[in-house]
């Protein structure tokens, strides 16, 4: 018999709506949604809005004021325990005197694990946790993947057609999907720290690989992805309309004065799970998107990096002689990469697949 009730489980839910407010501006901060709850009323409820701003719990507790007193607190997030920008939210609470914490997903973050649900109970707050944990945790993979690991959680994104390939052999791939599934792309950047690509995408397709168009959402709002080019040789041209936003713009590669004077951030050439572990450390990138081409993408898949997989089937075949998406001299089916189907979805004349890797 569930401890939760079918009320417990509507306010939940109402608080990981909230939480999904914050979607596309909370980057490097979790997404958290709260309701507070009294006598069968909703009291209080707010969402974490952007890194500086107060946490989901102060919004919830400024809105039910003196009613936040014998109220619960239903939390997507454990939480936090630690002085950060803001108070701890884990003694507001206390403060505000609620009876009972209800809380979606624990916190891995070694400042909260379990700090802020222990700074509830001492003060005599009855705190129950699981409650929607899935649906919760969810909402930021990267966060707590970055929390437990100190790995981004690295998504890689491919368009190919029916047989598999990616671009014409004259290296042209304008366009294999259709525009709604460009446009869904988007999504995908804007809940990401970086994107991460290859200097050969960025010499054939003049990409930005910014966020520029959101249906519904304003822009301004939005962090942007800082994007990194890998260029192990120095080939990034000055011209490259990548370079038109410098400041969000990381290059992998040998130094250059050109990029420097320009606010380029350049990093050393290292193996790739070396960079994905700078990035959670050095600039609290926890959610990486990989658009590349089918070089840099294998070298992702074959070296186990990736935790999800994007893939856009165009309802199209381009032949023997055009370039394959993935690149592996496999030599028998054990080889093979498999991958559980999370998501299958239509998008426009396209079909996108949500894949997660099937551990061995």
């Amino acid at each position: 018999m569930s401890k939760f009730s079918s009320q417990d489980l509507i306010y939940m839910q109402q608080a990981i709506q909230l939480a999904q407010q914050g979607v596309y501006s909370t980057k490097p901060n979790p997404n958290v949604g709260c309701i507070l709850v009294r006598d069968g009323q909703v009291v209080g409820q707010g969402f974490h809005p952007c890194a500086g701003q107060p946490h989901a719990e102060v919004f919830a507790l400024r809105q039910a004021a003196e009613q936040a007193d014998g109220a619960t607190a239903y939390v997507t997030l454990e939480p936090c325990a630690h002085y950060g920008r803001t108070p701890p939210c884990a003694e507001a609470l206390v403060k505000a005197q609620v009876k009972k914490v209800i809380i979606a997903c624990l916190d891995p973050n070694p400042l909260v694990a379990g700090k802020g649900v222990e700074i509830l109970k001492v003060a005599g707050i009855e705190v129950e946790s699981g409650l929607c944990e899935e649906e919760a945790a969810a909402l930021n993979r990267g966060f707590l993947k970055a929390m437990a690991t100190q790995m981004p959680y690295v998504r890689l994104k491919v368009a190919a057609s029916l047989d598999g390939r990616t671009a014409m052999a004259s290296g042209e791939s304008k366009w294999i999907t259709g525009s709604a599934a460009r446009q869904d792309v988007q999504h995908w950047r804007a809940i990401s720290g970086a994107v991460i690509t290859g200097i050969q995408t960025v010499l054939a397709d003049d990409c930005q690989l910014n966020v520029r168009e959101l249906a519904g959402v304003d822009l301004t709002t939005v962090v942007q992805p800082k994007r990194i080019v890998l260029d192990r040789q120095g080939r990034l041209p000055l011209t490259a309309k990548i370079l038109q936003q410098p400041a969000s713009l990381m290059v992998m590669g040998p130094f250059r004065q050109d990029l420097a004077d320009l606010g380029v951030v350049q990093l050393e050439v290292q193996p790739l799970d070396d960079l994905l572990k700078l990035l959670v450390r050095d600039y609290q990138i926890y959610d990486v998107l990989v658009e590349a081409g089918a070089t840099l993408a294998s070298a992702f898949i074959c070296q186990d990096l990736v935790d999800e997989y994007i893939h856009y089937l165009a309802p199209t075949l381009l032949g023997t002689s055009a370039c394959p998406m993935f690149q592996a001299d496999l030599q028998s089916l054990h080889q093979q990469y498999r991958f559980h189907i999370q998501e299958m979805t239509q998008v426009g004349g396209d079909i996108r697949l949500n894949l997660i890797p099937v551990q061995e």
